[in-house]
């Protein structure tokens, strides 16, 4: 009984930190119509600059804050500098984020070196929580709430406010949108930024989980790219729901079947793509 209570928490603590990352990818996948590869390493970039900003801000929210702001600036330059210039050019903008992801690996590595760096655990979060009679790190059911808040967030961006209408529209029917006047290049920018902002933190939030290491970008990439495959592309409440049924897929998986983890992992992507490609909750793209 107490393997299942603690895997059951590692997977939903597993999945909150796969929200964070995979919202933002799915948006950006969903308006820009480009599977952004640099996606990861914005994740592991996110949480060295964290490891950095801890060093004089013994903070870690306000080192997710702080970081966040940090990959969603670089993360527009990109946006802006480059992938806009290979507009129309699916291939080109691939490679050209393959090959930065390859870049920021390489430039992390030579700053921070090859060792993993732990991220301390902020110190009112140290005490574990007892549920069921066992222990469990409380931190991890706090990056549960941070990502429900989060998706909350999302939600009420994307169905109360102006800008969320025009993304939906932009998500929906691109031509349609611009055709309406809908300035859909000054979107991509906004969810670009808004993408990589909750990368860079949620790779400071997942620091006291996973910590920073070389190759936590494609570790964490994979798992992103089976979420939105699952929950729909451009689809938050998809995003939302993949992540978790993921977290799941691969905390259990791994705890019972390490010899067959990914095999279980994607065995869930190539039915959806054989059965509905459009993935759970993904709509109709023109």
């Amino acid at each position: 009984m107490q393997f299942w209570i603690v895997q059951t928490l590692n997977s939903l603590a597993l999945g909150g930190l796969l929200f964070l990352l995979a919202a933002g990818f799915s948006l950006i996948f969903g308006l820009m119509r480009i599977a952004n590869l640099t996606h990861g390493s914005l994740f592991m970039l996110g949480a060295y600059i964290g490891v950095s900003i801890l060093k004089f801000v013994p903070n870690l929210w306000l080192a997710a804050l702080l970081g966040g702001v940090a990959v969603a600036a670089f993360g527009g330059l990109l946006e802006r500098l480059i992938l806009r210039r290979l507009a129309g050019n699916v291939l080109g903008q691939v490679l050209v984020t393959l090959g930065v992801a390859y870049i920021i690996a390489d430039l992390c590595l030579m700053v921070w070196g090859g060792d993993p760096i732990p991220v301390p655990t902020p110190e009112l979060l140290r005490q574990p929580i007892v549920i069921g009679g066992v222990a469990f790190p409380s931190y991890r059911l706090v990056v549960v709430g941070i990502a429900i808040i989060t998706a909350i967030a999302l939600y009420l961006l994307m169905e109360r406010t102006r800008l969320g209408a025009m993304i939906r529209a932009g998500v929906d029917d691109m031509q349609m949108a611009r055709a309406v006047g809908i300035p859909v290049s000054r979107l991509f920018t906004i969810v670009f930024c808004l993408g990589s902002a909750l990368a860079g933190a949620g790779g400071i939030i997942g620091g006291p989980i996973l910590s920073a290491y070389p190759g936590l970008d494609f570790d964490m990439l994979p798992l992103a790219l089976i979420v939105v495959i699952l929950g729909g592309v451009g689809s938050l409440l998809g995003a939302f729901v993949g992540s978790f049924i993921i977290g799941a897929i691969y905390t259990f998986g791994t705890a019972l079947l390490p010899g067959l983890a990914y095999v279980i992992l994607f065995l869930p992507m190539i039915f959806v793509i054989a059965f509905r490609p459009r993935g759970l909750f993904g709509k109709v793209t023109t």
